[in-house]
């Protein structure tokens, strides 16, 4: 790419004058060192197609192949009708981006119009955007929408997704706004803390269900709390949880986000995903984006159009909220297609057999002496902790170089976050748990 940018060595020589600075890698300086190609920022010769290929393929080659994942921490591995694939792939929709002249983008925007529709049924809530990026930026525009002059300060659970949380404090650091983070107890938000930290400064409080240790949380107690200051209640939702935990809605959530990845999109090493939004009526006006409704044209037949799109770059730009003007198109339809074809009964079939057998693999663990570590209840991600003289990260290590096996995610305080999935048979379960057990008498024995 280096030989076809526009720059000249002396217009970039200009550019970097202008801003103070020696060299571009003094403009990198931020971004980590492992990230910046070994060669700098001069780029390597090109390469044949045949070349290309045998490249591709041997780093591919590198590439564990799992037998069995036992890991979520924000992106799960779920089933996919074939269907999903099908409809999406096909090259009308998947050629399809933000529908700039709406007129005649009839298709793109019916198929919006239908996303919004099931995440507004999914989430109880009045009316849905187009999407955004993903579920952290999703939450941190949420919580953009409910700062204003008067109230600005911002509170989040300690017991969100550590990068949901980074995400909320990059753009309230841009924004100049406080953010605090509410304790957690035995896994879940103190909500007695909560309530201690709320002022008349406060704009909202973000709570995520089920939290990042798999933890089921009070929202409804916490969406009273934050009402009763006057500030706004954000609830993160898992949307497969959404099948048989209350809605955000029934939450009184004024508004609802999340991460779409396990609405059909396969883990495709993170990514593309897509931020859900929805919000109450009052909320409307605020929400990043676009929003399709549905009409009828001069002969009265169904249309769809553009009913709100906060184009923040057409008009008032200094009393903007946001900058996001686009969608994730693509995946919202995923999202969209995989909905309608599991129906509510067959996602409400997916969360329960998630919970279940996440359960039953709790079950089991405990019974090799690797006991949970919070005590309320979970969904389908829960924490347990390791013996001593084990160390986790090691044990998750084993398990994928010696049996190709995905173990959760060693965490803070030598534990390790597990998940399953619908995904996960009972049998995979009981292998992990047999090799589990002869590692620990394994190490046992060595002491």
């Amino acid at each position: 790419m280096g030989h076809y940018l526009s720059s000249t060595q002396s217009q970039r020589r200009e550019m970097l004058d202008a801003l103070g600075i020696d060299s571009m890698e003094e403009l990198y300086s931020s971004v980590p060192r492992e990230l910046i190609t070994k060669n700098g920022f001069e780029l390597p010769e090109g390469k044949s197609e045949l070349e290309v290929d045998r490249l591709m393929r041997n780093m591919a080659g590198k590439n564990t192949q799992f037998s069995a994942v036992f890991r979520g921490a924000g992106a799960y591995s779920h089933y996919i009708p074939a269907i999903v694939g099908t409809v999406v792939s096909k090259e009308t929709f998947l050629t399809a981006y933000t529908p700039y002249q709406a007129e005649i983008s009839q298709g793109v925007l019916q198929a919006i119009f239908e996303y919004q529709s099931m995440i507004c049924r999914l989430t109880g809530m009045d009316v849905s955007n187009a999407s955004v990026y993903d579920g952290a930026s999703a939450t941190a525009e949420a919580v953009a929408m409910c700062r204003d002059k008067r109230r600005s300060k911002v509170i989040i659970s300690s017991a969100a997704h550590p990068e949901v949380i980074k995400t909320i404090k990059t753009y309230c650091w841009a924004a100049g706004a406080a953010v605090e983070l509410a304790p957690s107890n035995n896994g879940a938000t103190d909500l007695a803390a909560l309530e201690s930290m709320i002022d008349d400064k406060t704009a909202c409080v973000h709570i995520q269900q089920p939290n990042y240790f798999g933890i089921i949380e009070d929202c409804e107690r916490a969406g009273q709390i934050a009402h009763a200051s006057g500030a706004k209640f954000i609830m993160g939702i898992n949307p497969i949880a959404a099948a048989i935990l209350k809605t955000p809605g029934e939450c009184a959530a004024d508004i609802a986000v999340g991460e779409g990845q396990p609405l059909g999109m396969p883990l495709s090493y993170g990514g593309p995903y897509l931020g859900f939004m929805a919000a109450n009526s009052s909320m409307m006006r605020k929400l990043p984006g676009r929003i399709v409704g549905e009409t009828v044209d001069t002969d009265g037949n169904r249309a769809y159009v553009l009913t709100l799109q906060a184009r923040e770059q057409h008009i008032r730009r200094e009393k903007a909220s946001s900058n996001i003007c686009s969608n994730q198109a693509l995946c919202a339809m995923t999202a969209a297609v995989y909905m309608a074809a599991m129906g509510p009964e067959g996602m409400k079939n997916a969360a329960i057999q998630c919970m279940s057998k996440a359960h039953y693999l709790a079950s089991r663990l405990e019974e090799i002496k690797m006991p949970l570590k919070y005590g309320g209840q979970f969904f389908h991600e829960f924490v347990t902790a390791c013996p001593d003289g084990l160390d986790a990260k090691r044990l998750i290590e084993c398990l994928g170089a010696d049996h190709g096996i995905l173990g959760g995610l060693p965490i803070e305080d030598n534990c390790i976050l597990w998940c399953c999935t619908e995904m996960n048979t009972k049998e995979e379960i009981d292998r992990l748990i047999n090799v589990l057990a002869e590692n620990l008498a394994e190490k046992g024995g060595r002491g």
